[in-house]
């Protein structure tokens, strides 16, 4: 398909087939894209529409805001439009580059420090960081989750109700952006395990 885009985004080139049904959408997920927006192969389909991001940024509203598994930065660009601070992790140094790439388009950088390391590992050195809120879409192991009739968190490609776990050690205000085909009792065991403060 002959579109303008290098892979990430912004260039001149072709998208991959599998790419072109989000590259379609791409003012979707990033208004600004056109201005510079890069994207690698993951981050097409897995990014946050912004339309979304929004929501989950104002509903997470608060001073310090944790994104636990930023990718492209969708969710962390739009919690920097209404937290003072946001601390953005991902594993991926390639992911953190990027972020920080459309958070400067966004021109909210300066509001983002961004964290490169495995979340259950730097988790626990934000502790005393005072976050309000800990913000978190875990890869949820590409589109092919959508051919599972019921979704268990444990197994996407993080353990999603672990990942719930350990932010609640942080703070009990945790919010996860999940499939809707997730499994719902685990959703449920673990909404109690946040009442409990535990």
């Amino acid at each position: 398909t002959d579109v303008r885009d290098n892979g990430y985004g912004g260039g001149q080139g072709k998208v991959d087939a599998d790419v072109v049904k989000y590259w379609k959408n791409r003012h979707m997920l990033f208004s600004k894209f056109d201005q510079g927006i890069l994207l690698d192969r993951e981050s097409w389909y897995s990014v946050t529409p912004e339309c979304i991001a929004t929501r989950h940024a104002l509903r997470c509203r608060g001073k310090t805001v944790i994104d636990a598994f930023c990718g492209a930065g969708g969710n962390s660009i739009q919690c920097a439009q209404v937290c003072e601070r946001v601390i953005a992790i991902d594993a991926d140094p390639e992911k953190i580059r990027i972020a920080k790439h459309n958070a400067a388009v966004y021109r909210v950088a300066h509001k983002i420090d961004f964290i490169t390391g495995d979340f259950f590992e730097v988790i626990g050195t934000l502790v005393d960081a005072g976050a309000s809120c800990i913000f978190m879409s875990p890869p949820w192991g590409g589109p092919c989750y959508k051919d599972r009739l019921v979704l268990d968190i444990r197994l996407m490609t993080v353990d999603g109700a672990a990942a719930i776990s350990a932010a609640s050690k942080v703070t009990p205000n945790v919010a996860a952006f999940l499939p809707k085909n997730s499994n719902m009792a685990q959703l449920v065991a673990l909404g109690g395990l946040l009442a409990e403060g535990e």
